[in-house]
């Protein structure tokens, strides 16, 4: 009974302080992520009071709360959709692969951290943060704008591309041997394969099944389902979050927007619940010796993520201040990068790289807003192009919403 009350205690607790900490950031206009991982990082391991009967519920909510980001990421693509980026947009996929994959995997082996740990931090710095980015853009207004598509085109091949990479890292941190692992690859692309082929040929079936008038019953189908393929995926080794994710792409239509809207609130809140979890596992005393490393790669990142929402946006012709938005916009990394980081902590490959990863996120996540609104201001200063003369050389076809051009709003 005692510890039944401390728990509703300490649990109790953390939830009223991540809705205080919600309130905080909502006020602030701004990501309320940095401060879920500073709250973890202040009741974890070395933090002011660590946590001691609710870290096991915690650490399930968690996985919960990942299941959940990545179903609903998958809710708000359809196969189709999915399809069309690829066909038109993965050049700009390849590019951002590149650029930001790259620092992250020389950093991790400068540091002699291994080719596992490599490719675990290639994949932190790589995946920009849909949802910050996503409320970004709506704070400033931008939904409307020309390079916005641009935007959303990157973030959906970075979120596609978790579907391959994360049973690749599954299978690294598992320690399979290469036979192994290539079959997990394998199995992980045909699954993923074959789910797009169901939802494009018969995702309206899928979703009658899943459909109901009582959101009672859609929630409980939904939500159960999704635990049920996560559980099997993950069994498997192809990732419990790539389930997820093909269960929300096989939904569409009426029943992907009510459960959407059923789900907001426990992904919010699982999802909060995580970012604790992850920094409850970071003792705050580890972050400053990788504090100039976690700056130094917050720094090159943040120029090629803004050199490839530039150059994606010059090849889809927008104009020259659109590009600068566009790659602005690109620079902020959240919850994905933390689910990268977070298997590699759990699998304990190397213990300096849940703190660097922290660090990285807590620096790009409150840079990130800062760069979507003065990169483009910014580089105007700095190449001398005044705002007016910019407007007199932008031609028809290249006219963004700055300009009040409804033609190419989405």
């Amino acid at each position: 009974m005692h510890d039944s009350a401390v728990f509703l205690i300490e649990f109790g607790a953390i939830i009223l302080g991540l809705g205080l900490l919600g309130r905080l950031a909502g006020r602030l206009r701004f990501s309320p992520i940095p401060l879920y991982l500073l709250a973890g990082l202040a009741f974890g391991k070395g933090g002011l009071y660590p946590l001691g009967t609710s870290e096991e519920f915690v650490a399930i909510g968690a996985e919960i709360g990942v299941v959940l980001l990545l179903l609903m990421l998958g809710l708000e693509y359809t196969a189709s959709d999915l399809v069309s980026n690829l066909k038109t947009q993965y050049p700009a996929g390849l590019v951002d692969a590149a650029l930001n994959a790259l620092p992250g995997a020389a950093m991790a082996l400068l540091l002699g951290w291994g080719p596992v740990a490599a490719v675990v931090l290639a994949g932190v710095t790589w995946i920009s943060s849909s949802g910050v980015i996503a409320k970004v853009l709506g704070d400033l207004g931008r939904l409307g704008n020309r390079e916005t598509p641009v935007i959303l085109s990157i973030l959906v091949l970075e979120d596609l591309s978790m579907a391959v990479y994360l049973p690749i890292i599954t299978a690294l941190l598992a320690g399979v041997g290469l036979a192994a692992g290539s079959l997990t690859l394998a199995v992980a692309l045909g699954v993923a394969g074959l789910v797009l082929l169901i939802a494009v040929r018969y995702g309206r079936h899928i979703s009658r099944f899943v459909s109901s008038d009582d959101p009672e019953k859609l929630l409980l189908v939904v939500l159960g389902l999704t635990l049920l393929v996560a559980g099997i995926a993950q069994k498997l080794q192809v990732s419990a979050a790539v389930g997820a994710f093909l269960v929300g792409i096989a939904l569409s239509g009426e029943v992907a927007e009510g459960t959407h809207h059923l789900l907001a609130p426990l992904r919010d809140l699982f999802a909060a619940v995580f970012f604790v979890f992850f920094g409850l596992h970071t003792d705050p005393s580890s972050i400053p010796p990788v504090l100039l490393p976690a700056l130094a790669l917050a720094a090159v990142t943040t120029l090629t993520k803004i050199a490839t929402g530039y150059w994606a946006a010059k090849r889809a012709g927008i104009s020259v201040r659109g590009r600068w938005r566009a790659g602005g916009t690109l620079v902020a990394r959240g919850e994905f990068s933390i689910v990268i980081a977070g298997l590699a902590v759990t699998a304990g490959i190397e213990p300096s790289l849940g703190p660097l990863a922290t660090a990285y996120v807590l620096i790009l996540v409150i840079l990130g807003p800062l760069t979507a609104r003065y990169t483009e201001p910014l580089a105007r200063r700095l190449t001398g192009r005044s705002e007016p003369t910019d407007r007199v050389a932008l031609v028809p076809a290249e006219a963004d919403a700055t300009d009040q051009d409804t033609a190419g709003r989405v």
